[in-house]
This record gives structure tokens, sequence and C-alpha cells, in this order.
């Protein structure tokens, strides 16, 4: 990005001017390839990270201390993420923000009440973290071992909501190109179907990122691996196992007055999609609320792709998973 446009880009895509020394040294030495949204991408340990990006990722491990109570919900980019941080927040917090009155989702993106971890870290080396009472919410796109290590010392309960890669590449595409200034080049969806197929996606290699949550999830009770296709096909069912794993089910009353659908008509792609907050909003470092909401749907790849890169990403899907069960 040169210099005219970066005087007039979103805080979010001033990359260079926020970075540490210590930041800069590292990238240096990194692998290097075109970014989706900001110039650039970063191969660290094996995953892709814009260059604040991994300064958070850097100053989380670093700093981060988790809480015993603390409750993670991991994602890929794209993958549902704003849509189960509304549903989460909601079912924890139900005793202190009644579902139907004046819920904070009503006046608060749900990325506001569920912040991303490392990102907290992005510009500030040790943030307070005291804003949220017990328990902590946090939404992250760590790998399962990239984690802070607090986060496996205190057995914290982690939720993995996972995605049909053709549906996340399509929807991190078009998240792309809303919040990618014109001026430094768009994509086109064969460019990034490339990219993502090659692994060159947003915290990715998206299937690695999902691998490790799966593999972890089969012989670790703390952690939860939900399918957002299942989530969407049957969520009062996914409600109910999730408050169950948190550790906060519906009771008999609570099932009596429908508490279940009341959460899950707040928590909604339509209701949240209209807003006032979320149509006319922006975030604090200036990425406008709207972007995050787009259709939500299951098989909208079938509108992008052509047939010949739907079957080669489900051979590569297929190649990735052979041998340990997942079928997204």
């Amino acid at each position: 990005m040169d210099t005219q446009t970066s005087l007039f880009s979103p805080k979010y895509l001033q990359e260079e001017e926020a970075l540490s020394q210590e930041c800069k040294e590292l990238i240096s030495s990194l692998p290097k390839e075109k970014g989706w949204i900001f110039s650039h991408i970063y191969k660290y340990e094996g995953f892709w990270y814009s260059a604040r990006h991994l300064q958070g990722v850097i100053a989380c491990q670093k700093y981060f201390h988790a809480q015993e109570s603390d409750i993670f919900l991991v994602t890929t980019p794209k993958s549902g993420t704003t849509w189960l941080k509304a549903i989460m927040f909601t079912l924890v917090n139900r005793k202190r923000y009644q579902v139907r009155e004046n819920h904070p989702l009503l006046n608060n993106n749900p990325h506001n009440l569920v912040p991303f971890l490392e990102l907290e870290y992005m510009d500030i080396e040790q943030p307070d973290l005291s804003f949220s009472s017990s328990p902590r919410l946090f939404a992250t796109h760590f790998p399962y071992f990239l984690m802070p290590n607090s986060v496996h010392d205190f057995a914290c309960k982690i939720v993995y909501l996972c995605r049909n890669p053709k549906d996340n590449l399509v929807s991190l595409w078009h998240f792309a190109k809303k919040l990618k200034l014109q001026a430094t080049g768009i994509h086109s969806l064969e460019e990034a179907f490339d990219m993502f197929c090659s692994g060159l996606s947003p915290c990715g290699p998206f299937w690695d990122h999902a691998l490790h949550y799966w593999n972890e999830s089969k012989k670790n009770s703390r952690i939860l691996f939900l399918k957002y296709e299942d989530m969407k096909e049957e969520p009062a069912v996914h409600l109910r196992r999730l408050a169950e794993f948190l550790g906060y089910p519906f009771s008999a009353d609570e099932e009596e007055t429908g508490i279940v659908e009341e959460i899950l008509k707040l928590c909604s792609f339509d209701n949240l999609s209209n807003l006032d907050i979320n149509k006319t909003d922006k975030k604090a470092y200036g990425m406008e609320n709207k972007s995050f909401f787009r259709r939500g749907e299951v098989g909208d790849w079938k509108n992008h792709l052509s047939t010949e890169m739907a079957k080669k990403l489900d051979k590569i899907t297929e190649q990735k998973f052979s041998g340990f069960g997942l079928v997204l």
C-alpha cells in the first residue's frame, strides 16, 4: 500500500504504521504472500496471518492469563462466527439479560459483546480484559497448538465451529471484497479459489485448522466441535447441546416458556442483520457492522463456484480429512 493510499485508509488497513519493531523484524524473516484484505499475509508456525493480526497473536501468547471459567469460540474467518457469538453471549448471560427485554444485542454488534482475543492485543501489548464478567467469552482464530498456554493449563472450554469449505471460501471472498480498497486491487473469484486451495487464506490452511480441533475434540471433553450446517438444520437441538456443554442447561421451566425459541429468534440472521446498529454503525477501527452480514445460507457456493471448482475443493477436503472421520 503506497503512502497516498495509506493516508485515506480505514484504521483496520493501516498495517505497517502500528507494528512494533519486534514484529517488523519477525515478519521480515517469514514467508510472505499476497493477502486477501491486507497487502500481504505471513506464514507463522504453519498458518497465514496479516502483519497486525500476527502482532496480536504473539503478544497474546506472551501476556494473556486465562481464568478457569473462560469460554472460547474458535473459528476460521467467515465460518458463522458472528451468529455463534450472539448465541453464546445470550445463552450464558440469560439470567443477567432477559431475552424478552432490552437485550444488549439490540444495541450492540455481536463482535463488541464477544471480543476477538488476539485482536485485543493487536495494538496494546497488555490490554485490560476486566470489562467482562465471569464467565469471560472470547472468540479467536488461534490454531489449537498456538493457543496461550494458560488456556490449556486451566482446561478452559472451547467451542469450535466449522463450515463447509466451499461456502467458507465464497463468504470469505465476498467479505474481502467489502473491506479491501479498490485502489489496492480486488481478487477475482478464480484468484481467491486458487489461493484458498493452496492454503493461502486468513488463518489458513482451512483444513489444518479444522483438523487440529477435530482430533483434539475426539479425546478432550472440554472441546465441542460443531458444524455450521448442522446448526442451521437443527438449531434448537444444537443450542441445547451447547448449553449442556457450557454448563448452562435449560431448566424445565425455561423449556416450557419457550426460551430456546426466543434465543434463536433474537440471534437469527434476519433479526441481527436488520437491526439499526448492524445496518448503519461502524466498529472503532472503521469496519462497517453490515460487512459481517451477507446471506448466511448453506449451499450458497452453488451460485458462485463452477462444477470443476466444487469437485476440486471436494477432492482436497476428502484427501485432507481421509482417515480422520471428519466429513464436511
